[in-house]
């Protein structure tokens, strides 16, 4: 479906009387198709309704604009019709004529009959047959918002902007005009754009909810898209498998701005210090155990003690979010899973390549695939045993979840999958869904498993919904797994900068892989800000023995989550390109031709050298040895493209020469 509403890299920038000015929003791009019902979110003063005008036409924009189907905004019209909260009735006109006003002004060419027919059919629309004659002063709170909303729709707008309608009005009141709205957004087909500040009202409404960041500067900082089926019922939300992880997404997004806006507040101007040139960093991560190195460095103060002295983590949804919020700047740094810096430099997924730098391997190992009970019911242990229930099923689509196209959990799972015969695109189907969606996405049934990090794995096991078939242990044992990846151009403005973070990092990876202080890093990683699970999901496999879900006996795993020991944290070549060769068989990208180019690019052995023998730290990696997973088949590291073309399933193999410069601006 082609874009309906475009708002184009759109600013407002407000003048001061002290002669400064105000930069209330700052480059909004957003695209909306037809029928689509989209909310914004986000604190008091972040533009929300300065975006609703600008859309309007009520307001201007300083720069950018807004196009509606193909032509620009540039003044209000009949096309786009408000609600706004105070109702914005004339006392003195019943109900009808308070809809008949605009129907007749902006439809005076049309016969009078016609005119009438629009007007009470959006009468009955809201409902209000039986207080068709009477005024405002005689109508409820949720009348009155009727009204309003039925003299938007009777003229027919292309697109409805609401500005906090209900957020006057009770409970009650309010939960049966949203049912009402959603029925005759189905029935007209109508494109919305609606301010709230209340979450479970942007659920239960919108196909798309744009959070907003504070302002000043405003800017778009999150879009989640709500997959919740319609029509749909505020129970049928409610209980819907994926309703809590949205929910608090949201409120996290918003709760972290309140603490932001909580920072700058108490913030003074910034001077780089220390030999540095940079000392507050914005850090992504997502909630897994092994995001532990990260949430060490800064509760035990290793940032602070290589002067970085302001650092934020940001906990992300997704790792989608991760490489676009490095790969945009929005993030100096972030935890990444091992293959990201490099798709994000040959521009997998026909992005423009954004060269990448990775200096630290942060983690070893931590994953595991989960398969559902019902699978284990049917007599599923083994993977051959898989491959007989495929078979025995020819009709049903298997769906198996994986992280990111880029992850070793999606490059794991498809090897382990090719080992046993099963094509991973052809006998069963991969999504990609955010590592904390999984759990409630098995328990709806929308999958039948899934290969991810803790805690949930453990979590699937201890609730009853999974069992674990493979484990890291099993398949690859002491693989890359998250490493810390920043974009080379900010690599190249902050070298000091970037070395203070990867020693503080190195260091907390040491803490990290001392079991003495396992205890105190669960109880870290339980925090709401971080993982915010439960210790008896974390602990498994960190600290206790390891659970499967099935009759085995739990057992220790030793190495299960890898931080420091065994020269963990060096960027090792070998493993980078084995993950390139994995990406190349599954089309995921080219294989480069210049492969050993850009892997000297992307791997930073230089500064890992630097910082850890700053730290007096070993500063070298494992042997350069093949690699060789649990079937046997062995990776030559100095013949790639013959090991790629002697593999039995596979896609089609490209090679070519891929140029990474120059450097892109944005990331799409």
């Amino acid at each position: 479906m082609s874009v309906f509403v475009e708002v184009d890299h759109v600013g407002r920038i407000f003048p001061l009387p002290n002669g400064g000015s105000y930069i209330a929003l700052s480059n909004i791009e957003l695209k909306i198709k037809q029928g689509e019902f989209v909310s914004l979110i986000g604190h008091s003063g972040c533009g929300k309704s300065t975006l609703l005008n600008i859309v309007a036409g009520l307001d201007k924009p300083t720069y950018g604009g807004v196009i509606l189907e193909g032509r620009q905004v540039t003044q209000p019209g009949p096309d786009r019709m408000v609600v706004f909260q105070n109702y914005s009735l004339l006392p003195w006109l019943s109900v009808r004529e308070n809809i008949a006003l605009g129907v007749d002004e902006v439809m005076a060419n049309r016969p009078a009959s016609e005119r009438k027919e629009i007007i009470e059919h959006h009468i009955d629309l809201v409902g209000l047959r039986h207080a068709a004659k009477k005024r405002p002063s005689e109508l409820s709170g949720g009348m009155k918002q009727r009204v309003a909303i039925a003299r938007a729709l009777a003229l027919r707008p292309k697109l409805l902007l609401l500005d906090e309608p209900f957020g006057a009005l009770d409970a009650l009141t309010r939960g049966g005009l949203q049912e009402q709205l959603m029925k005759i957004c189905e029935e007209s087909k109508v494109t919305c754009i609606m301010v709230t500040h209340d979450v479970d009202e942007a659920l239960l409404l919108s196909d798309r909810i744009v959070m907003l960041t504070n302002g000043p500067e405003s800017h778009i900082g999150q879009i989640l898209d709500v997959d919740i089926p319609r029509p749909r019922q505020r129970m049928e939300v409610v209980n819907h498998p994926s309703y809590y992880s949205y929910r608090n997404e949201m409120i996290y997004f918003l709760n972290q701005q309140k603490k932001a806006k909580l920072r700058q507040s108490k913030k003074q101007q910034v001077i780089a210090r220390n030999g540095l040139e940079k000392i507050n960093l914005e850090i992504g991560f997502i909630p897994l155990t092994d995001c532990a190195p990260l949430v060490v460095a800064k509760e035990k103060g290793f940032f602070e003690k290589h002067g970085l002295e302001e650092v934020t983590l940001n906990r992300e949804p997704s790792w989608k979010a991760i490489a676009k919020g490095v790969a945009t700047g929005r993030l100096d740094a972030a935890q990444m899973v091992a293959g990201m810096p490099m798709s994000l430099t040959l521009g997998a997924g026909n992005n423009t390549p954004v060269p990448m730098v990775s200096a630290l391997t942060l983690s070893r190992n931590g994953n595991a695939i989960t398969l559902s009970k019902r699978l284990y019911d049917q007599g599923v242990r083994t993977l051959a045993d898989l491959k007989a229930a495929l078979q025995a099923t020819p009709d049903k689509v298997h769906t198996l979840g994986v992280v990111y196209p880029s992850s070793m959990q999606n490059l794991m799972l498809r090897y382990w999958l090719a080992s046993g015969g099963i094509d991973p695109d052809r006998d069963v189907s991969l999504t990609v869904i955010p590592p904390p969606q999984m759990l409630s996405n098995l328990k709806a049934g929308n999958i039948d498993g899934y290969c991810v990090g803790e805690p949930w794995n453990s979590r699937a096991v201890n609730e009853g919904h999974g069992f674990v078939i493979a484990n890291d242990l099993d398949i690859f044992p002491g693989h890359i797994e998250k490493v810390l990846g920043v974009r080379e151009e900010w690599a190249n403005k902050y070298p000091q900068t970037h070395l203070a973070l990867v020693k503080a990092l190195l260091e907390a990876c040491e803490y990290c892989d001392d079991l003495r202080n396992r205890e105190e890093i669960v109880g870290l990683l339980s925090q709401d800000q971080y993982v915010g699970a439960l210790a008896e999901d974390i602990r498994p496999g960190f600290i206790d023995p390891y659970d499967w879900g099935t009759n085995a006996e739990p057992k220790i795993l030793q190495r299960y989550n890898q931080f420091f020991v065994e020269q963990t944290n060096y960027p090792e070549r070998v493993e980078i390109l084995w993950v390139m060769t994995q990406m190349a068989r599954w089309g995921l990208t080219s294989f480069p031709k210049n492969w050993v180019d850009i892997i000297e690019r992307v791997r930073r052995a230089d500064i890992f050298g630097e910082a850890a023998r700053q730290l007096e730290f070993p500063d070298f990696g494992r042997d350069r040895d093949p690699i060789q997973l649990f079937d046997g088949t062995l990776f030559d590291p100095d013949n790639p493209i013959a090991y790629l073309n002697s593999l039995e399933i596979k896609r089609e193999i490209r090679v070519e020469e891929i140029d990474i410069d120059p450097v892109a601006a944005s990331f799409a």
